[in-house]
């Protein structure tokens, strides 16, 4: 089969597999950058040739987690070919060749600077994108998805079509979340585009906004409040804050939609209050435990002697 051949049935095989036209996308692109610099026919590359285009892309000082996705699009298309189209071939990429990759904290945004970021956000349209992000805890994507009939302004939710993984998932909306998107939808233009939020100016005006042209909203607020603040650090904040709350953690998975409870679980090592008040409770039951424990002993030392 030719390569390209091979990459065009590889697409229809994402596509039957219902993956995201995102996702797709990137994996073509960086499919297409191993096929042009690969020097021998695709099914002849081997182990070390696989290793020197890591190489190649760390000399290209591509971060690790840039470079894994690289690997993650090629070993795909040597699944595909290897157990789809029953191409006799040694996969070229073994277990451990993956780059280890740094797992920093997520960052949230503590009430005061919270306070400071939404006492600067006037606009309606900005306001109530950014309280389904805190409330919510919707990623930027699923914000610029929404439509107007996932809304259910009478049950208080919204149903998030086709998040992360193309899952579906039911969100809450709080009260101060839900006055957002009222007072939004008010004064929101008459359109038949049916995304919930509209560029509200320049030529693309009346268009539902674009990802890019959310962040580019939280950038401009973040300047002006001071502030390093980012889309999701209000899924982060959201998450946390059920937690200190004594959310239990499953919820909160839910609630965000990830995949594995590990993901919620990095939530708990940032800023646990949960954790805190069950210590103090416990080493205070512990301390009140020995302490009898003392008493018991030295009443016993008392009766000895006498």
């Amino acid at each position: 089969m030719a390569i390209t051949d091979a990459i065009v049935h590889y697409r229809r095989f994402l596509k039957r597999r219902n993956y995201s036209p995102h996702t797709i996308r990137n994996y073509m692109y960086t499919l297409r950058q191993f096929v042009l610099w690969v020097d021998v026919p695709i099914e002849q590359v081997s182990h070390k040739i696989l290793l020197r285009y890591i190489d190649h892309l760390l000399d290209r000082r591509l971060t690790p987690k840039t470079i894994n996705c690289h690997l993650d699009s090629i070993r795909g298309f040597y699944n595909y070919l290897i157990h789809e189209e029953q191409v006799a071939m040694v996969h070229p990429i073994k277990r451990g060749y993956t780059l280890r990759l740094s797992r920093p904290l997520p960052r949230y945004l503590r009430e005061e600077h919270l306070d400071r970021l939404f006492s600067v956000i006037r606009n309606h349209r900005d306001r109530a994108m950014f309280m389904l992000m805190l409330r919510c805890g919707l990623r930027v994507q699923e914000v610029a998805n929404l439509t107007l009939a996932c809304i259910d302004l009478r049950r208080m939710q919204l149903m998030v079509y086709e998040g992360k993984g193309r899952r579906d998932r039911v969100v809450y909306l709080s009260p101060d979340a839900l006055q957002a998107l009222i007072d939004y939808l008010r004064v929101r233009p008459q359109s038949r585009i049916r995304a919930i939020f509209l560029v509200e100016k320049g030529t693309c005006r009346g268009k539902a906004i674009s990802v890019r042209g959310i962040q580019k909203r939280m950038e401009y607020y973040a300047r002006k409040s001071g502030l390093k603040a980012s889309c999701h650090q209000l899924r982060h904040t959201m998450a946390t804050q059920l937690l200190n709350a004594d959310a239990d953690l499953v919820t909160i998975q839910d609630l965000l939609g990830h995949t594995r409870i590990k993901t919620t679980q990095r939530y708990c090592k940032v800023s646990n209050l949960k954790v805190q008040r069950d210590y103090h409770k416990a080493i205070g039951e512990v301390m009140r435990r020995h302490g009898i424990a003392e008493n018991n002993l030295t009443e016993r030392r008392k009766q000895s002697t006498l």
